[in-house]
């Protein structure tokens, strides 16, 4: 297993110590005026903005420590810490939801007298939403740079804080329009905000504390790892996020017959390509030795071949444990010369042993490509008439018969003759195609002329 220790970020920590300065000095001012002017909604939004100040003082230290590397206690480095952290900040929240609620209900129920109105409340809130807007987009944008969860929660904060302003706004206008309740009736709206806010992160949290594999990354590491040359199949994979690294555990089948340095290879490179994939990840391998289906290795054979342009037939696979050995029929243009014919099996033996390791043994038959069939004209009718004879006659007593649908075609190249014919539907396959060659064979040599024949063999009444 490869890792990567995580280097401390400056980022993380500089951006949560600017918010511990905004979040202190808006917390200030809005509790100040909201006593003041005697606001409920005000005095609420003062003591969110308080408990986000505790907030951010924790994720200022917690950071700190989540980019730690792994030691001797911690494996999986600190990263927990954010989530942890994250949890404790979610129960501050449910405390002052909760505490809002009473107060709120209690001067719903003894009908308090409306806040004091002046502009000083809006001005304040105006820079409260400004302020705030602002450290939510630097913080969720650091955030989703390091995956840190605790710099994910604050962003949340604030941004909730963006809501809670406009909704504090909307309880003053409403209490300066005569409606004593507004006030109360805001602050109720924040607790609710709060609330709702601590659901989402508590959900978030918890699960990343019980481990829950994060969506949809374990389909990219497989597919980051199967691309892999050397890979046969994954069996298994596992991941977990701690803090902002994935550790993704597989287990992987590779051909039996590698050496352990080709193995150790296969490993690096699948580490390299889950790095690329995910960015920040852990992989540990695990390779289980296998014997290769030969018919995975014929297909991926022909993969090769089609990819690098080649005509490939009749590959054979033996696969005798100790060496895997292939053979292929390789076409090639029949004008081309053999030194460039070499060259061209060459490669292709080359891309196969890249592919399958370098103890393949590979053997390439070279043959030349079958041309397309030429264009022509139909044979005279006596000299179709005159085939057809011969064919029945070299039919005439054995097991192909009942030969049908003869065509000639007269082409530059020569004649092209095309029949059907017919055999016991118990023959073979083999033993059709042994009998079909052989009136083939005798055609030809009764007319000198003819290309090429093609037979069509059908059961009776086919």
């Amino acid at each position: 297993m490869t890792t990567t220790p995580i280097q401390p970020s400056g980022s993380k920590t500089s951006v949560a110590a600017i918010s511990i300065l905004a979040s202190g000095s808006m917390a200030l001012a809005k509790l100040v005026v909201g006593i003041a002017i005697g606001s409920l909604a005000l005095i609420s939004e003062a003591l969110h903005s308080s408990i986000d100040l505790v907030a951010t003082i924790i994720t200022w230290a917690v950071v700190r420590v989540s980019d730690r590397p792994a030691d001797d206690e911690h494996h999986y480095g600190h990263g927990k810490f954010e989530s942890l952290s994250a949890l404790g900040v979610t129960a501050l929240l449910y405390i002052l939801a909760g505490g809002i609620l009473v107060e709120a209900y209690s001067r719903l129920r003894e009908g308090t007298p409306p806040p004091t109105i002046s502009a000083i409340p809006f001005v304040v809130l105006v820079l409260d939403i400004a302020v705030n807007f602002w450290r939510a987009r630097a913080l969720h944008r650091a955030a989703r740079e390091t995956r840190s969860q605790a710099l994910e929660a604050d962003a949340l904060h604030f941004a909730s804080d963006v809501l809670g302003s406009f909704t504090v706004i909307a309880g003053l206008v409403l209490a300066g329009l005569g409606f004593w309740w507004g006030d109360a009736a805001a602050a109720v709206v924040v607790a609710v905000m709060i609330g709702f806010l601590g659901l989402k992160m508590t959900r978030a949290t918890v699960e990343t504390l019980l481990d829950r594999a994060p969506e949809g990354i374990a389909g990219k590491a497989e597919a980051a790892i199967r691309a892999v040359q050397g890979v046969v199949d994954v069996e298994r994979m596992r991941v977990r996020m701690v803090g902002p690294t994935y550790f993704i555990e597989t287990i992987a089948k590779v051909p039996r017959t590698y050496p352990i340095d080709r193995v150790e290879e296969i490993k690096r490179k699948a580490q390299a390509a889950v790095r690329d994939a995910l960015g920040d990840a852990d992989l540990t391998f695990t390779a289980v030795p296998v014997a290769r289906d030969n018919e995975s290795v014929r297909e991926r054979i022909m993969v090769i071949a089609r990819n690098s342009g080649l005509a490939v037939h009749h590959v054979t696979v033996h696969d005798l444990g100790e060496k895997l050995i292939v053979s292929i029929d390789l076409e090639v243009d029949g004008e081309m010369p053999l030194v460039d014919a070499h060259d061209i099996a060459h490669h292709l033996e080359h891309h196969i042993r890249e592919e399958f390791g370098e103890d393949v043994e590979v053997d390439t038959h070279i043959e030349p490509l079958e041309p397309e069939l030429p264009h022509g004209t139909d044979a005279a009718p006596e000299r179709v008439a005159a085939i057809r004879a011969a064919l029945t006659e070299l039919t005439a007593h054995g097991a192909i018969h009942d030969i049908h649908n003869v065509r000639v075609r007269d082409t530059d190249a020569g004649e092209i003759v095309n029949f059907h014919c017919r055999a016991a539907p118990s023959m073979t396959v083999i033993r059709v195609h042994q009998g079909v060659d052989e009136i083939e064979r005798a055609l030809r040599r009764a007319f000198p002329t003819i290309k090429r024949v093609i037979s069509h063999a059908e059961p009776p009444h086919a």
